[in-house]
């Protein structure tokens, strides 16, 4: 396994839109290992292909304290939406040290595959839903600071291309 390098916003790369997974081989079962490695080093509780310079549709998940329920997801889908949203602070690998408020429905069905390749529908809630939503949102080339004002996302932009430029 490696840790991978995470992209950060304002990276172009992060506005890609995944393409679809045309089958489970060694390399995607490989990436999969690497981006698990890389979330949790980081750390953080999910990561979409695309944070590591990867425009394939594969999301790695864990919302648990203890790393206990590593989850893939590839080509997920998301299905329906509950009517019910709720506003929450996100945080995101490729924005770090911000945090702001997003809406985000609280219920959601959606379809994937797993990393043996069966596909599956769920219904998600919580945590557990905001996370789907957002890391299916990197596979389109949307990061939660498009939820913002341009006010604040540009601000956001400033400081880490600001921190960007100090050398280590």
């Amino acid at each position: 396994m490696a840790l991978l390098e995470i992209l950060h916003y304002p990276d172009p790369r992060l506005r890609q839109q995944a393409r679809t997974v045309e089958a489970i081989t060694p390399d995607i079962r490989q990436l999969v290992n690497d981006m698990f490695e890389t979330m949790y080093a980081a750390p953080g509780i999910g990561l979409a292909a695309i944070q590591v310079n990867v425009p394939k549709r594969v999301i790695t998940l864990d919302i648990t304290e203890d790393k206990a329920e590593p989850r893939c997801l590839i080509n997920p889908v998301i299905l329906a939406s509950g009517s019910e949203r709720e506003c929450a602070d996100e945080g995101c690998l490729s924005v770090p040290g911000f945090y702001e408020p997003v809406e985000r429905a609280t219920r959601i069905r959606f379809r994937a595959m797993d990393c043996e390749g069966r596909v599956f529908e769920e219904e998600a809630y919580g945590l557990l839903a905001v996370c789907v939503q957002h890391e299916i949102d990197h596979l389109e080339g949307k990061l939660f600071v498009d939820y913002l004002s341009i006010l604040k996302r540009n601000r956001i932009r400033k400081k880490l291309e600001k921190q960007a430029k100090r050398p280590l």
